[in-house]
């Protein structure tokens, strides 16, 4: 037999699609010719893989090889091919019957001692090969507790080359994933931790209950970094399918902890004031890779000293922020990421950073205005909720902690108002009172009465805010209502959604 294939899956961001990975081994020159838009790794496989196979005590065929990728029209990314081409090759020259792996799909990087290694993004190729109808794959043995992750899988490991040929020829068994850890207990910063601010308090449950985006303005030691790592400890923890969603994209970016276990907590994602755009929105040579956005999707990103990013790495924000996902283009191809993350930015009043105000600050007001100014009105007007928090008194901060409530006592109230809203906006398939389209709010029988929206109109004809800021108060005063056990918002949700809106009365 000079023809076999075996199955494999290539990723397109955090999307896989079956590959069927044929070898042809024909009389003429010894060479080895790969098609299907390889990239360089896996053009440098050849190499990989004849080094394997000799090392593993098979004999490599002195034949012309043609290896071709398919659907060869889609590109094809990385090393997690070389254990299909490996065994193709050996199908091919008559080496090893291939029955055994018929509608299997084999994943894996070959070393040149026929070990094989873990590769990135198991998951979704896994989950890839169960949308195909494929119930059968065999992964390196570092990545077998992700791949089994994946139900009505049967999920096979190898640590070598040696023992998938021994398994194919002379049906040795092969190793079976090992035992997944209990997932560990909830741990991280509680926010009874924090003393005084019950205005940033609010903002956070508030921010938290509706998914909106926040900003914490306020001088240092106001609590503003304390407040914003400890929004995690107040989210729910994800459902099935946004476990597999956030799941995948550490797997993509190679960030998935040891143990296997589906990402049941919501990420938090903090990066340095010195990070790049590709850092934040995805990038890289190839095929892009997914950035802070992504890897915070469906938990936090946090700007700490945001004034202090650049302007490009701010301005990238605004479409992830709007639409909930990342279009990466590139030479090499294009590719999609998933971005609904929660946006937190912490900011100083002035560049000096003391209690500005004072004989203390050092900046005129030009240079406080100049300084905020870094965040363009664009960026802050898909901000919902702004609060500019006070210097902590002695008092508050002299208070004891059993005083402030928990992180448990405040989740159980998000908890509960996310779960009217999600009941209330099944109809349009959505979970959460930030993802409403501002023209559903505004239409029967959502609208408000004009009685409660008087204020806020009135607002919207002088200018003060903007259409799209009209929407968004609007949705904040739904989450409002939904803490406090309302089913509609009244006058007063509208008014409280205003000030954490605008900053006003804070």
């Amino acid at each position: 037999m000079s023809y076999a294939k075996v199955f494999c899956v290539g990723l397109v961001g955090v999307t896989g699609h079956l590959v069927e990975v044929e070898a042809d081994l024909a009389p003429g020159l010894p060479a080895v010719v790969i098609s299907g838009l390889p990239d360089t790794a896996l053009h440098e496989a050849r190499d990989r893989v004849r080094a394997a196979i000799v090392n593993s005590g098979q004999r490599w065929p002195n034949r012309r090889i043609t290896l071709n990728l398919l659907p060869a029209t889609m590109p094809k990314y990385g090393s997690a091919f070389d254990l299909a081409i490996a065994v193709a090759v050996l199908g091919g020259s008559g080496e090893l019957p291939l029955v055994p792996l018929d509608g299997v799909v084999v994943l894996g990087e070959l070393g040149l001692d026929g070990t094989v290694r873990p590769v990135r993004g198991v998951l979704p190729m896994v989950a890839a090969a169960a949308r195909a109808g494929r119930d059968r794959v065999v992964v390196p043995l570092d990545n077998a507790a992700e791949a089994a992750v994946i139900p009505g899988i049967r999920v096979r490991a190898v640590d070598t080359l040696h023992r998938l040929v021994s398994f194919v020829r002379d049906g040795s068994p092969l190793l079976e994933p090992p035992t997944a850890p209990p997932p560990p207990g909830p741990d991280g910063p509680d926010l009874a931790d924090v003393a005084g601010q019950g205005l940033g308090r609010r903002a956070l449950e508030v921010s938290a209950a509706g998914g909106h985006h926040l900003a914490l303005l306020g001088p240092p030691g106001a609590g503003k970094t304390m407040l914003a790592e400890r929004l995690p400890s107040i989210l729910p923890e994800l459902d099935d399918d946004a476990a597999l969603e956030v799941t995948a994209l550490h797997s993509v970016a190679g960030l998935l902890p040891p143990g296997g276990r589906l990402l049941r907590r919501p990420p938090f994602q903090a990066p340095h004031h010195t990070a790049t755009v590709p850092s934040l929105v995805g990038g890289g040579s190839g095929l892009a890779r997914p950035g802070a956005v992504s890897l915070a999707h469906r938990g936090v990103l946090f700007l700490d000293e945001a004034p202090e990013f650049s302007k490009g790495a701010l301005e990238a924000l605004r479409q992830p922020l709007e639409h909930g996902h990342v279009q990466l283009t590139r030479s090499g191809g294009g590719t999609e990421y998933p971005a609904r993350s929660q946006l937190v930015l912490a900011a100083n009043p002035c560049p000096c950073a003391k209690p500005a105000g004072d004989a203390y600050c050092e900046c005129s007001p030009l240079a406080r205005r100049r300084y905020l100014g870094r965040l363009s009105g664009p960026l802050l007007d898909r901000i919902d909720v702004q609060v500019k928090l006070l210097p902590v008194r002695a008092a508050e901060l002299m208070e004891a902690a059993v005083a402030s409530e928990s992180s448990a006592t405040v989740a159980a109230r998000v908890a509960a108002a996310r779960q009217a809203a999600a009941a209330r906006w099944a109809e349009v398939g959505r979970m959460l009172n930030a993802e409403i389209p501002g023209p559903h709010l505004r239409r029967p029988p959502w609208r408000l009465p004009a009685r409660d929206t008087a204020e806020l109109r009135g607002r919207l004809d002088s200018g003060a805010i903007s259409a799209r800021g009209f929407d968004r108060i609007i949705r904040l005063a739904w989450t409002i209502a939904d803490l406090d056990g309302r089913d509609r918002p009244q006058r007063d949700d509208v008014r409280e959604a205003t000030q954490l809106r605008t900053g006003e009365g804070t």
